[in-house]
Formats: C-alpha cells, sequence, structure tokens
C-alpha cells in the first residue's frame, strides 16, 4: 500500500506514535488509508451540510476495511462574493484548491480518495487535483439545492439578481424584493438551475469520476447521504482494481463530458474548467475541439436559466445517465470508457431509464441541432469567446449595434442601473479577464440587471471576464486575448459598431484591420487594480481565457 511509506517498518516508530496520538489503535493503522477531502464551511450554502456527507463518506469506508483520513479545503461562495472585490479571488481559488489538496497527500501517503466538493471553482480544482495525484478517487457532491417559491411560481437565485433591476426599473416593488430573497433559496446544496456549480456535478458524472447520481440527487434527499455511503465504499473497490484517473480521464471520457454538457445546456464557465481538467490529465482540450463538440449535438435540455426546470425536474425525469442513455441512441458516447464504478458507461446507461421527454427531448423534438454553447471568432475574439446560445433569445443571435465601453463591471452596472443603456446598445466590460481583473470576475449583476430591466432582449454584453452559470441573454464572454494582454477588445473605442453572429459562428469589431492595427500600436495599458499579495503572483502566472486560464509553465517552475 502507498501509505505504507508513512506507516510501515522500524523508522516508522515515530510516525505511528503520531497516529495513536490521535486516538488510532493498530488495527486502523493496517487498513488502506482514504483522504476524505471536504469543501464544507459555514461561508457556503452548497457546502453547510457537508460535514453529513463526509460522515457518511467515512461509514462506507469503515463498512469496506478502510480508514478515512479527513482535511478540508477553501471554498468561495460566488454568490456572496459577487458586484464587490471578492469576486476577484473567485476563478483563483481554483488553482488554490488544486494545489493544497497536492500539498497535503503528497505530504501524508493515501491510498485512495474521495472527493467531496460543491460550487463553482471548488469541483473543477478538485477534478485537477486528481488529475495530478493520480491516486484512485471517488467524487461525490453535496448535491443541488431545491428550487424556491414565489408568489406562486418557481423562484430561484437568479430571481433575486434580476429583482434588483426590476425594483429599479419601477416593476417591483421593495417589500416583494424582501418576499422574493427570503423564499428563492430554500435550503443547503448548490443553487437549483443548470449554473455553474450543478454544470460540474454533472460533468463530474459524465466523465466517470463520479457516481451514477453524483449530478443531480437533491441535497436534501436521503439518497444523497446513501450515495456518500456507496462513495465511501466504491474507493476500496477503485483501490483494489487499481482504477485511477488517468484510466477514466481518458479524452474519449472527457469528449462524452462536452457532449453531455452541450446537450444540457451546462454553463460557459464548463469551457474554461474543463480544458484546465483535461491538461492536469495531460490531455489538450482546445476551443476548436469544443467547437466540434458543439455543432454536432443537439440541445436536449433546457434548464434554469434557459428554461423553466430545475435540477429536481432533471433528477425526477433519470438524471444524467437518462440523458447519456439518449445521446447514446445516435452513437454520441463512446460507451466503452472506463468509470469509477468499475462499469463502463455502457453498463450504467443500460440500467437507466428516461421518465420524462419534456425535460429530456428526443432527438425530433431537440431545442437546437447544435449545442447550448458556442465558440465565436473574428477579429474582436482571435482566439475566442463563448456565449450560453441555448439562453439567449430569438431576436438576438445576430445583432449589430453601438458599443458602449467600459473598463470595469463596477461602470457598467452604475450605468445600466442609471438607465443610460438603451436598447439596441452592446456593452463591452474589458479588463475583467484572468490576468487584467485579474480573477476574471463573474458578471451576474451586470446581466441581471439588463434582464431586470427588460432589456435581455434588445442589449447584448461582451466582455473578456466570464458569466454566470445563471446568466441569460446575448452574453458573450471569454474573449480571448484579453485586453489586459493587448487584445483587440482593449481597442474598442465608444460608438463603434459590433456585429454579432451567433449562428454564423462570429464577432467583429467593425473597423478596418488597418485602423484596429494604429489603435493596438498606440494603446497604453492601465495598471494592475491589484499589485499585491496572492491575487498579484496569480495575474503574473495566469494565462488567457481560451486555454481554461491556466498558468504558464515556464513561469510556475
Amino acid at each position: 500500500m502507498h501509505s505504507d511509506k508513512m506507516k510501515k517498518g522500524v523508522e516508522r516508530a515515530p510516525h505511528r506514535s503520531l497516529l495513536y496520538a490521535m486516538g488510532w489503535v493498530a488495527e486502523e493503522m493496517e487498513r488502506p488509508l482514504i483522504g476524505v477531502i471536504n469543501a464544507a464551511s459555514d461561508f457556503v450554502p452548497g457546502h453547510k451540510h457537508l460535514h453529513q456527507i463526509s460522515t457518511a463518506v467515512k461509514e462506507g469506508v469503515r463498512l469496506a476495511g478502510g480508514t478515512p483520513m479527513e482535511f478540508f479545503t477553501i471554498g468561495v461562495c460566488d454568490g456572496l462574493a459577487m458586484n464587490h472585490s471578492g469576486m476577484h479571488y473567485s476563478l483563483a481559488s481554483r488553482e488554490l484548491i488544486a494545489d493544497s489538496i497536492e500539498v497535503m497527500v503528497n505530504a501524508h501517503p493515501l491510498d485512495g480518495l474521495v472527493f467531496i466538493p460543491n460550487c463553482d471553482k471548488i469541483v473543477p480544482g478538485m477534478l485537477m487535483a486528481a488529475a495530478r495525484l493520480n491516486l484512485p478517487a471517488v467524487f461525490v457532491s453535496g448535491g443541488p439545492m431545491m428550487a424556491g417559491r414565489f408568489q406562486g411560481a418557481v423562484a430561484d437565485l437568479n430571481s433575486v439578481f434580476e429583482g434588483v433591476g426590476r425594483v429599479r426599473a419601477g416593476k417591483m416593488s421593495e417589500e416583494e424584493l424582501v418576499e422574493l430573497e427570503e423564499n428563492a433559496c430554500p435550503g443547503c446544496g448548490s443553487c437549483s438551475g443548470m449554473f455553474t456549480a450543478n454544470s460540474m456535478n454533472c460533468i463530474t458524472e459524465a466523465l466517470g469520476m463520479g457516481l451514477p447520481g453524483n449530478g443531480t440527487i437533491p441535497a436534501v434527499a436521503a439518497a444523497r447521504v446513501r450515495l456518500a455511503k456507496k462513495a465511501g465504499i466504491r474507493i476500496m473497490g477503485a483501490i483494489e482494481e487499481d482504477i485511477t484517473p488517468a484510466k477514466v480521464m481518458t479524452p474519449e471520457a472527457f469528449g462524452n463530458a462536452l457532449t453531455m454538457d452541450m446537450a444540457l445546456g451546462c454553463s460557459t464557465n464548463t469551457v474554461l474548467h474543463l480544458p484546465a481538467i483535461a491538461h492536469e490529465a495531460g490531455i489538450t482540450l482546445d476551443l476548436d475541439y469544443i467547437h466540434t463538440i458543439s455543432e454536432r449535438t443537439p440541445q436536449l435540455c433546457k434548464l434554469a436559466p434557459a428554461g423553466d426546470n430545475h435540477i429536481e425536474e432533471l433528477a425526477a425525469a433519470g438524471g444524467i445517465q437518462a440523458v447519456l442513455k439518449r445521446l447514446d441512441e445516435k452513437g454520441f458516447l463512446n460507451t466503452d470508457c472506463l468509470t469509477v464504478s468499475g462499469r463502463t458507461v455502457g453498463e450504467q446507461i443500460a440500467a437507466a431509464t428516461i421518465y420524462d421527454d419534456s425535460v429530456i427531448r428526443q432527438f425530433s423534438e431537440s431545442y437546437s441541432t447544435s449545442g447550448g454553447i458556442a465558440i465565436l471568432r473574428g477579429n474582436l475574439a482571435p482566439d475566442g469567446a463563448v456565449v450560453k446560445q441555448g439562453a439567449v433569445a430569438p431576436e438576438m443571435m445576430k445583432k449589430t449595434g453601438r458599443a458602449r465601453v467600459f473598463d470595469s463591471e463596477e461602470a457598467s452596472v452604475e450605468a445600466i442601473l442609471s438607465g443610460k443603456i438603451v436598447a439596441g446598445d452592446i456593452l463591452v466590460i474589458r479588463y475583467e479577464g484572468p490576468k487584467g481583473g485579474p480573477g476574471m470576475r463573474e458578471m451576474l449583476t451586470p446581466t441581471s440587471a439588463v434582464a431586470g430591466m427588460g432589456l435581455d432582449k434588445d442589449v447584448a454584453l461582451i466582455t473578456d471576464g466570464r458569466f454566470s452559470g445563471a446568466t441569460r441573454g446575448a452574453s458573450i464572454g471569454h474573449v480571448s486575448p484579453e485586453a489586459m494582454e493587448r487584445g483587440p477588445i482593449a481597442a474598442v473605442r465608444e460608438g463603434d459598431q459590433i456585429a454579432i453572429d451567433i449562428p454564423g459562428r462570429t464577432l467583429e469589431l467593425l473597423v478596418s484591420p488597418e485602423e484596429l492595427q494604429e489603435r493596438l500600436a498606440a494603446l497604453i495599458l492601465p495598471k494592475p487594480k491589484i499589485s499585491k499579495g496572492y491575487l498579484a503572483r496569480y495575474a503574473r502566472l495566469v494565462t488567457s481565457a481560451n486555454t481554461g486560464a491556466i498558468f504558464r509553465e515556464a513561469d510556475a517552475t
């Protein structure tokens, strides 16, 4: 066993003494040691209940003859960090999570790992760590939040963000907003729509790193606790069968995960995280490949914010395994891929049932012939940009309009809420990329303000930053190269004409090539917004969004 380096032999007597100091008995040392990596904290609704999940995992490990050893990671709540300086730290926390897990696991030799993530950066950060460490590993998330209710209708966190814009537009009273905010998020779990957190939990299951049910069983269900026990039991089997992340996270498995991503209409942030996870697994996953998968995969589901269904409806319809089963009807999957269950994708989906064709549509009734996420290119985004096309109104799929240019999210929000943005405008929000932000802030506040004021079918947003998975409308993010890397978005001027063609996959600034080059040559970059601490180091190492915002390898050594 790998853990023998820490507990076997005469030379390890001091090590055993320290284990005895924690109340261990000799029988515990003789068993495989399982790291239980828990994101629990009092900061995040998706993490509040993870102590219960970890207790179940540890019970499962002990039932199967292992000894669990738990430690914790940080986790940023994007909702609480939104629209202030805290959001600079959200994406940047992904690398800290992966690095801290690497430190703990390599400092204390273990035989297997059970990861307990929930929410936006924690899931990809843990998947990156699993790929890097390549020890047998099983994931079990905390599960999704149930949807809330407001005035007889379904509500979620996005409803509250949009409610702010509605109050400013005189469409909702402040008293109604208070009622909404008290009822939109009814309890623990990752926010209830197909936002980034749930997108990543579903992708973990499709990738093969989580057991069936990982993406959709509600956080409050007893079935979630049972799944956690099964994960604890299963890690012992994965060790015995030597099922490592490298054997699960193969190029074909990433293809399966992306195919499901497109069919579900997941968050645009998945296009940021999957390349970074693949990079840790030694696999190149670029925007061209993502574009290929998107073009061939019909969108079969529309969940909030693109549609009215939430994760609980997807769970009732059969969950991720049912979506995969439907995709296999047309041969879109590699069913020979191994999963952490010890079974192949094909063996797992054989047991799945599709219970509701209105939630998981048949191919003949698909929402579109291509996936929920589209990759755009053009002189404004030579290295690519990303849009959640499944959440864009038909009248906004092709649009030419006047650029309204802002060098920060805060400036754009002030203009939106003060009524300075009108129908036909195209907001350009720049210097918000991984380096320029720094940290590539998520912009749910401006998109929600636009929607709340009734302009989401009239106003587009373009940014080198990123958008929340809760965003709907013509919100185009991840523009690469970013402004701080002298990308063309830095050369846009107030009043310029911009042409968006989502079906044609283009994003163009309507100026001549000569004019664009002259502007870029004369460009004077602003000073970094943050010049000390972790974010200053992050900005020096990070690359643009088209790479997954990974660190520059040469600089990181």
